[in-house]
């Protein structure tokens, strides 16, 4: 089956085609860096990571480029609110953001530029803009003439008739129509500002997409992705802005939109009030217990964050990890119809993996592939396989795991690795003690263990241990 991509621009599935064979251009937009990030900007940064995991994993090429917008009038208020500069408080929560990254195990970007990186690219795009016709300036500002490009609002299903009727602030007297945006912006007293042809000022939001878009991946690029609150007007405007400069199209051949992330049936967002920050999030749960949330949902789709939800994402991890538990210590091996059971589910959560994922990355379906090989693996060391049996399916399992950029090992508790060979030990004189049916003892080292997050597993075949999340 070939990959099937639903496409935002066209509203259907279609088949995965790139603009050279083999490699994808792919650009995400990242976060306005003036506030600690929360587990909406996580989910969409996951999202993009997993889809990038599984093109490569198909043996694609990815050239992934995620931007820091650094200069903002957000970030500007919020500077002033602290009494700093606002380029010293965009590279705090870069830092902060990306060290989420790291905890979130997500593969770094090949390149990720900032907005104040590509000024001279940004003037050169929007003055391109105004030499054809579809920018005009105004007092130091630029506008983009909206009414130029009749195809405006492709994206988002809007007519421009809608959108004017919609308008609900304040009209720019100065501007030809209502919808035009701005491309530049005159300086303000205490702003960051840069020299341009009209005059000190700085960049508009939207522009700044297409200027890294254009710098770091070409007039046209194969997916553009974000959440689904960034159609209109960032999505629609980057489509006209860049077509009109390049006269290519389609801009991106794909558009891929996560859904939101809601508490409570609203988005979270930081206007709203409502947000639960990552770090927050990661000093009560798990980092993988977040992606495992997104996994378990379709990517277009709101994700509902609850209590509720975090609780079956936790299973839902440890019931896969426990797929990965070694053989009993005395397994005499497993009867040959166990064993060939274990070998065809094995290749034949391969292929529905694949068969999910190339479903517009259906990463709810591929999760249930791997927990019936999970299911059977545990059948089959219950019947006694050995290591070296269980090894081919746990093969399988842990590398379409690391797909999915799930870690096969939760993170260790206290000594780590170190302390393996220990809980090992005690494993091994416990099970002595019970032999001589000195229960108490016994009992006491398992509660212990169990203590410091060492769990237990008694089987007729033996007892093994795991790490308890």
């Amino acid at each position: 089956m070939a990959l099937m991509v639903y496409n935002a621009l066209t509203r259907k599935k279609e088949p995965f085609e790139t603009l050279v064979p083999g490699e994808v251009r792919m650009y995400v937009c990242g976060p306005t860096v003036y506030d600690k990030a929360h587990v909406g900007h996580a989910m969409s940064v996951l999202v993009f990571d997993i889809i990038r995991r599984y093109l490569e994993y198909k043996g694609y090429k990815v050239r992934h480029v995620m931007n820091y917008t650094d200069v903002d009038d957000k970030i500007i208020k919020r500077a002033r609110e602290e009494g700093v500069d606002p380029f010293v408080l965009a590279e705090r929560y870069i830092a902060e953001f990306e060290q989420h990254l790291r905890d979130l195990n997500v593969l770094p970007p090949t390149v990720k530029p900032r907005v104040t990186q590509e000024i001279d690219w940004i003037i050169r795009i929007v003055k391109g803009l105004e030499e054809k016709g579809y920018a005009y300036p105004v007092d130091g500002d630029v506008y983009f003439r909206v009414t130029k490009v009749p195809d405006y609002g492709k994206l988002s299903g809007r007519r421009l008739e809608e959108m004017q009727t919609g308008v609900r602030i304040e009209v720019d007297e100065r501007k030809e129509h209502p919808m035009d945006f701005a491309l530049w912006k005159a300086a303000k007293p205490g702003e960051p500002a840069w020299e341009s042809p009209w005059g000190k000022g700085r960049p508009g939001w939207h522009i700044e997409c297409t200027a890294m878009n254009l710098h770091h991946l070409g007039e046209q690029i194969d997916i553009h992705g974000g959440g689904n609150d960034l159609v209109f007007p960032h999505h629609e405007n980057e489509i006209v802005q860049s077509e009109c400069y390049t006269g290519k199209k389609p801009f991106a051949r794909y558009w891929m939109h996560n859904g939101m992330l809601q508490m409570a049936g609203e988005k979270m967002s930081k206007s709203l009030g409502n947000l639960v920050t990552i770090e927050a999030f990661l000093k009560e749960h798990e980092a993988d217990v977040l992606r495992m949330m997104v996994l378990n949902s379709g990517y277009r789709r709101p994700l509902t964050f609850n209590d509720q939800v975090i609780e079956q994402a936790e299973k839902a991890l440890e019931r896969l990890r426990g797929g990965l538990r070694p053989a009993y210590p005395n397994a005499a091996g497993a009867p040959r119809e166990v064993l060939a059971s274990l070998e065809a589910q094995t290749q034949a959560t391969r292929q529905g993996f694949e068969a999910a994922m190339d479903d517009d990355f259906n990463t709810a379906g591929a999760l249930g592939h791997l927990f019936e090989l999970v299911r059977v693996i545990n059948q089959a060391r219950d019947a006694g396989a050995t290591q070296a049996q269980l090894h081919p399916a746990q093969s399988m399992l842990r590398a379409l795991m690391e797909v999915l950029g799930l870690r096969p090992e939760a993170p260790r508790q206290g000594g780590g690795a170190e302390a393996e060979p220990f809980i090992t030990l005690l494993v091994e004189v416990r099970s002595a003690l019970r032999q001589a049916k000195q229960w108490e003892l016994a009992d006491r080292i398992r509660d212990r263990l169990a203590e410091l997050g060492v769990q237990l597993e008694d089987s007729p075949q033996g007892t093994t241990w795991r790490w308890a999340r």
